[in-house]
């Protein structure tokens, strides 16, 4: 059995797959528009480049993101995506780059778990934990 994540950035994956290409290295392994769906009711008017569904990869983690209903909205209630790296300059140049245009509600810093930990909100309303932990 596995989980994973299924993101629905609601007609802004393009704009999130270029973000996350420049702020973490994402590698885009998979992405089908809905005009490329073989099933010909798949695609809604003015919905044809708009992303069906796609397979980004961070680091050894695979996400999965489309475009959804593509209403603009994103929401990312209840959820957060925890970025794990293994050294202090990392977190903070992927803290930095990922706060870009969102909302930081825990700044950068050290914990009694973490040599730096932050936690943010993303432009497209992702809640991220950046984490370089403590050796155990």
């Amino acid at each position: 059995m596995r989980v994973q994540a299924y993101m629905d950035f609601n007609g802004r994956c393009d704009e999130a797959i270029a973000f996350y290409e420049k702020t973490l290295g994402a590698k885009v392994v998979m992405l089908m528009r809905y005009k490329d769906s073989p099933d010909p009711n798949a695609c809604a008017a003015g919905t044809g480049d708009k992303v069906m569904h796609s397979c980004i990869q961070i680091g050894e983690t695979q996400l999965f993101a489309s475009d959804g209903r593509n209403s603009g909205q994103t929401n990312f209630a209840g959820i957060m995506l925890s970025l794990g790296v293994t050294n202090d300059a990392d977190a903070e140049k992927c803290f930095a780059a990922l706060s870009e245009g969102g909302n930081v509600f825990m700044p950068m810093g050290p914990t009694f778990f973490a040599s730096k930990f932050g936690m943010l909100t993303d432009k497209f309303g992702v809640h991220w934990m950046v984490i370089n932990p403590l050796e155990q």
